[in-house]
């Protein structure tokens, strides 16, 4: 990832992710070993995104956590991505629910299988990137807003 800055957040002892383990057992440190784990075409849609996130948020840290990626942005959770068994994902995080960030920035997620807390996609639909970096640039401004 060139110059960005890799951090390794503590590990929760709860997850709200896929339980993704280095060969001896271990969970992944990086995000990078965390992809390394994975089948081809979902580290190949998380890679993706993540560069996605990475191009919208270049001031963004990338970190694990709850053992799953993650994007910290002034010290602050921004967005999380994760794969599992019929899925990928992308979590914005905050006190507001993704579809409550939706409307308040005027994102349109009726295209797409959605919570109240994320966005669910296939490994060979991927999100586009125009609307992923829309989610991370109004998450960043409800940070800079303190609102987040």
């Amino acid at each position: 990832m060139g110059n960005r800055q890799v951090a390794s957040a503590g590990i929760s002892p709860s997850t709200i992710g896929p339980r993704v383990y280095l060969g001896i057992g271990m969970p992944a440190k990086t995000i990078d070993e965390y992809l390394s784990q994975l089948p081809p075409d979902k580290r190949s849609a998380l890679q993706a995104l993540r560069e996605t996130i990475g191009a919208a948020a270049p001031a963004a840290v990338e970190v694990i956590s709850w053992r799953i990626p993650w994007f910290k942005y002034k010290g602050q959770y921004l967005v999380a991505f994760a794969a599992f068994t019929n899925h990928c994902s992308l979590a914005p995080w905050g006190t507001g629910s993704l579809t409550s960030l939706a409307e308040k920035h005027g994102i349109d997620l009726s295209k797409y299988d959605t919570t109240k807390g994320l966005i669910r996609f296939s490994p060979d639909k991927p999100l586009p990137s125009a609307l992923v970096k829309r989610i991370v640039k109004a998450k960043m401004q409800e940070i800079d807003a303190g609102a987040a």
